[in-house]
């Protein structure tokens, strides 16, 4: 029996990355969701006129939509991060799941509820992706 502790038998850099995907994902949804709602009640419109193309997303980006305008990369970094939510949410919660569970006794607390936090609203996010009125969300977002 040896009496060396196991500092950190899982990859800290690699539970990092996951963390941040986690959020950066949910927070890309969340983004667009405020911008939605935002968009419609600022227009004094309904869901179903969101899609008729009067209101596009790509209005809401000031200076336009060209390469030297830093806003448009962050509408394009949003753009991306809430489609690769949509493919990539479910497998990087079973992953934080399953890293949560089998280090249970040797990761930090903080870290452990950060990844069942990610995990949580990741599963969230994706049962509220196909709920009709995000279904409409969708939609006016990918115009």
């Amino acid at each position: 029996m040896s009496t060396v502790a196991r500092d950190a038998p899982y990859s800290r850099p690699v539970v990092r990355a996951l963390i941040a995907a986690q959020l950066a994902t949910v927070g890309a949804f969340l983004t667009v969701l405020v911008l939605y709602l935002g968009r419609m009640a600022i227009a004094g419109v309904g869901p179903a006129e969101m899609l008729t193309g009067a209101y596009d997303p790509k209005e809401l980006i000031p200076f336009g939509t060209h390469g030297a305008n830093p806003l448009f990369w962050l509408y394009a970094l949003v753009s991306v991060l809430y489609l690769v939510g949509a493919v990539l949410g479910p497998p990087l919660a079973l992953v934080a799941l399953a890293l949560a569970a089998r280090e249970h006794g040797t990761m930090p607390r903080t870290t452990r509820t950060l990844l069942l936090a990610g995990a949580a609203s990741t599963v969230v996010v994706l049962v509220a992706r196909f709920t009709p009125p995000l279904l409409d969300m969708h939609r006016w977002w990918l115009d």
